[in-house]
């Protein structure tokens, strides 16, 4: 079974979802923005997979919060958090709650593509895919 490569971003500043999606989308994934907690939550199924991109501070229910959601609706989503304002007990919390990586903004596209393929070697990995 192929992985989907699907990567869903949720940031409030409307520059960076459309910079990291410019970025993403040219190294070959399948990007969805949302410009807050609430849109995506709306659109978001447990039963979708693939990588979440997800900006710990959001206007309305924070990045955290909606981490915490997800978990409890036994979202099958990886993810990643950033922030422009990284504290150390924010990363433990996002740690704390399954976070592939935490990084903050700007980001280097480097080692948010490495996180990112690093998911999908993982679910290969579990499902047997080669």
């Amino acid at each position: 079974m192929e992985i989907e490569k699907q990567i869903f971003l949720v940031d409030d500043d409307a520059s960076i979802r459309k910079a990291m999606r410019r970025f993403l989308f040219s190294v070959g994934f399948d990007v969805q923005t949302f410009g807050s907690a609430e849109e995506f939550l709306e659109f978001i199924s447990p039963q979708v997979t693939g990588c979440l991109i997800l900006d710990v501070r959001l206007t309305g229910l924070s990045g955290l919060e909606l981490q915490d959601r997800l978990r409890k609706m036994d979202s099958r989503l990886k993810t990643i958090f950033i922030t422009a304002f990284a504290d150390d007990k924010q990363r433990q919390r996002a740690h704390a709650s399954g976070a592939v990586a935490f990084f903050e903004k700007p980001v280097n596209d480097q080692k948010l593509l490495r996180a990112i393929v690093s998911i999908w070697n993982d679910e290969k990995e579990e499902s047997g895919s080669e």
